[in-house]
């Protein structure tokens, strides 16, 4: 009988997580103050970020030590299991041998508690009572509603509105956990306000959200924010993934010879890619490719600068691959991958070569969707069915130039309550959103005159 899923024992659950910083082949530009344009030091960040996590965000250390209080938790579905897709091979008539990491099994749905977790966690041990964040689909706001319960802290979570008003069980998933959840841009905040004086029909924007639960923490009392992703220390919470792959394919007797995963910040990519990409670093032979819309084309069109991550410009200016912080991207369904900016590291490694983009139009990754249902079962996120698109696309090269390859790729979460999106996609209703080119125009004549990286690239339009 083939072997179609690869377990291991939670023995084997990786006690250290990986940080790539230790082996990044060219040093990471600083993030710099909005108020000063000089690198941003620790002292800076404290009013957002607990300093346990701010000592993250800024270490060198290869591996770190992952507290047992999360292990423990970690427990409830890690290590999560490594599948085989049979099915959707044989559909293919393809030579490649396609495996996929469940991240799905988690209790909210997706890999995003591997670092709402950890990030609770060390909220939790500085003394922090209330926790702020926003969410663009919904997965990273019920993942953080998850783990604040786990840890007794509030949890206030801003929500795209295109996304609230779409994906109204998200909204329900937060509230079960006790978070309470809003539509952003709302008038809760000054950063909402100013957005509904010029425009009340806003679909808002994980920019916009940003900047609403930036705002909530350093005004609430004994509350700071969290992102789900972008910062060097959620690509770090989340490499559990990637390292536990690597177990398992050693169990297999295979390697990857392509990694392939969607990314909208670029945290459940990095996770599953970077142990792999340690690899390749040094001198493995392997396509990564992280995986876009065509609508929001941060990596494969944005210039790489410096850019706030949010849109009323509260953040820190990083140095990441961007569409320019006002920047509102379509109102596709896929709403994790709705951001203007791409994560400093996943950034930088473009440049590097260690990794590449593509980006996929709408409808193609609502095809593939529907194919790995019929074939492997699972019915996907809609940001997910962007890898899969793109294992599709290199399970038929593989095809059509008779190679055997190994193709990896990250099943980040299961689409159980984004089924009004392949209701639209069934009915007809949906359609791919190419984005004009005087749309980047526009958008990046805002950090026009912002300083510039020293390995600045410009858009490519």
């Amino acid at each position: 009988m083939e072997v179609k899923k690869i377990f291991l024992p939670e023995s084997e659950l990786p006690r250290q997580w990986y940080n790539i910083l230790a082996d990044m082949p060219t040093p990471m530009e600083p993030p710099l103050h909005p108020g000063t344009g000089q690198p941003v030091g620790p002292d800076d960040l404290a009013p957002i970020f607990p300093m346990n996590l701010i000592e993250q965000e800024v270490s060198t250390q290869r591996f770190i030590d992952i507290p047992e209080e999360i292990l423990k938790i970690y427990t409830i579905w890690r290590p999560t299991p490594l599948y085989r897709a049979y099915n959707l091979e044989r559909y293919l008539n393809t030579p490649a041998k396609i495996y996929f990491k469940n991240e799905g099994v988690s209790p909210a749905g997706s890999h995003k508690p591997n670092t709402a977790v950890a990030q609770a966690y060390y909220n939790k041990v500085a003394g922090t009572k209330r926790i702020t964040t926003e969410t663009g689909a919904g997965q990273w706001g019920s993942a953080l509603s998850m783990a604040c319960a786990f840890f007794g802290l509030e949890c206030k979570v801003y929500m795209v509105k295109i996304s609230f008003n779409q994906k109204p069980y998200r909204r329900l998933m937060m509230e079960t956990w006790g978070a309470n959840c809003v539509a952003s841009p709302s008038t809760e905040t000054k950063a909402g306000q100013s957005i509904l004086a010029q425009n009340p029909d806003s679909p808002g924007s994980l920019g916009i959200a940003i900047s609403e639960a930036v705002e909530s923490a350093v005004t609430g009392k004994d509350s700071k924010y969290s992102l789900g992703s972008v910062l060097n220390h959620v690509m770090l919470h989340q490499t559990v993934n990637g390292l536990e792959c690597q177990k398992q394919l050693a169990i297999a007797g295979d390697y990857p010879d392509v990694i392939i995963g969607c990314a909208g910040g670029g945290s459940n990519f990095a996770g599953h890619a970077f142990p792999f990409a340690r690899d390749k670093i040094y001198g493995k032979n392997i396509d990564i490719i992280a995986v876009e819309p065509l609508s929001c084309p941060t990596m494969t069109r944005g210039p790489f600068a410096y850019d706030f991550g949010d849109t009323v410009q509260m953040t820190p200016l990083l140095p990441m691959h961007t569409l320019g912080h006002s920047f509102v991207p379509a109102p596709i369904h896929a709403g994790g991958l709705r951001y203007h900016g791409m994560a400093p590291i996943i950034s930088q490694l473009i440049l590097d070569g260690v990794i590449r983009a593509e980006a996929v139009p709408q409808l193609e990754t609502f095809e593939a969707g529907i194919t790995f249902a019929r074939t492997e079962g699972f019915i996907s996120a809609p940001e997910t069915n962007h890898a899969i698109a793109m294992v599709i696309r290199e399970a038929i090269k593989a095809r059509e130039e008779g190679k055997e390859k190994v193709i990896l790729f990250n099943w980040s979460g299961h689409g159980l309550v984004d089924m009004t999106a392949y209701e639209a996609y069934l009915r007809g209703k949906l359609s791919n959103h190419a984005l004009p080119e005087e749309e980047i125009h526009r958008a990046l004549s805002d950090i026009a005159n912002f300083p510039k990286p020293k390995q600045y690239r410009a858009a490519k339009v």
